[in-house]
């Protein structure tokens, strides 16, 4: 279950989730803010969000986001906990 923080005691128990670039675009949303209780690592992140409807799931599936937490790159499996920020970024491409 996720939750917006409504105040300064729930922003301790909450996980910042930022959205960059296309994916901001995609989504409509800069950041959202997830219940930790609810939430262990990176997978836990991507599949509560991917939950949200079927431009979330899509955008949220690719294989290749990057992603960190606490301004560190970050695996799927990477363990998150109370007042951490995931950012979350689509695949980088250039030539």
């Amino acid at each position: 279950m996720d939750a917006l923080a409504t105040g300064a005691q729930r922003a301790a128990s909450m996980i910042v989730v930022r959205f960059f670039a296309g994916l901001r675009e995609t989504l409509g949303v800069d950041s959202v803010a997830l219940d930790a209780a609810s939430i262990g690592c990176v997978a836990d992140v991507l599949a509560s969000l991917s939950e949200r409807g079927e431009a979330w799931d899509e955008a949220l599936s690719a294989a290749n986001l990057l992603v960190a937490v606490n301004h560190t790159h970050a695996q799927a499996d990477s363990p998150l906990q109370d007042g951490d920020e995931v950012a979350i970024f689509p695949p980088v491409t250039g030539g």
